[in-house]
């Protein structure tokens, strides 16, 4: 049985911060006290299960006494690390952290040398089984979270669906598409809701991390799919500034950048999560 502790969290509101953060209060003594267990916030697929394998596997050897809480959203573990609820969190990549950081003023950071995996982006539909055969007018959902909509739309764009306008960086929206060929409407729903809609709509960008969760592969159901080589998405063990150092961070991440943390992800995932160490 999995020794972590489930919370679900509303999101992408103000008053889905304080719920997150009632949640989990409880244990912040816990999470602060830098000689307790290491709190760590995770999305549960496949970051949660890449931490319970270290938790079973390595953690022990390691003298590592590892705790993980589970969030199903992209905003309460940011909140939660900023006010010491949890120590750390894995769930994130660096643009959508910068993004984080720049709108509520928040001050998380990478810790050094722990960039995990990636999860590939990628296309899926329950009505066409080509991008091409997309009707005009289609409908395709997209995350709603600025970073996740960006590279959906950037997906899309590599792929010839759209084109987008020149210089459009990490912050791309609807309304920097230079080209519609098919005058598709987008439709933006947060990230964890779109694997729920996929009958919904003509196709829809999904997280990989969301994808895993409702049994869908990037490397095997996705119409179309992010390349592992060069891309900026990859996930990270994550803390507030000024905790980089802390002994525990730095034997968490040395264990999540180890060689029987990159054999379980091949064998566990079979492409649907890749390696980024």
């Amino acid at each position: 049985m999995r020794n972590t502790t489930k919370i679900t969290a509303a999101v992408l509101t103000a008053g889905a911060l304080t719920l997150g953060l009632t949640a989990c209060g409880s244990d912040k003594d816990s999470a602060g006290d830098k000689d307790g267990a290491l709190v760590v916030a995770a999305t549960p697929t496949p970051q949660g299960q890449i931490l319970d394998f270290v938790k079973q596997k390595l953690a022990k050897k390691a003298g590592l006494d590892l705790e993980v809480k589970e969030f199903t959203d992209y905003v309460t573990p940011n909140t939660a690390t900023q006010q010491g609820e949890v120590f750390a969190n894995y769930f994130q990549h660096k643009p959508y952290l910068d993004d984080f950081n720049k709108k509520n003023g928040t001050d998380i950071v990478p810790v050094p040398n722990a960039t995990v995996h990636l999860e590939p982006l990628g296309v899926y539909s329950k009505k066409i089984e080509n991008l091409d055969d997309l009707k005009k007018g289609a409908t395709v959902a997209v995350p709603n979270d600025t970073t996740n909509e960006a590279r959906a739309l950037k997906l899309l764009a590599d792929n010839g669906v759209i084109k987008l306008k020149d210089g459009v960086g990490f912050e791309a929206t609807p309304k920097d598409i230079a080209s519609n060929p098919k005058g598709l409407k987008f439709k933006e729903l947060e990230a964890a809701a779109l694997p729920r809609t996929i009958k919904d709509v003509d196709a829809a960008v999904i997280n990989g991390n969301y994808a895993l969760e409702a049994d869908l592969s990037p490397a095997k159901d996705a119409l179309v799919a992010e390349k592992a080589k060069g891309n900026p998405y990859g996930n990270f063990l994550a803390v507030k500034k000024g905790n980089e150092n802390d002994p525990r961070v730095k034997k968490l991440a040395k264990l999540l950048t180890s060689p029987e943390v990159k054999k379980f992800i091949e064998d566990k995932y079979d492409g649907a999560v890749v390696a980024a160490f």
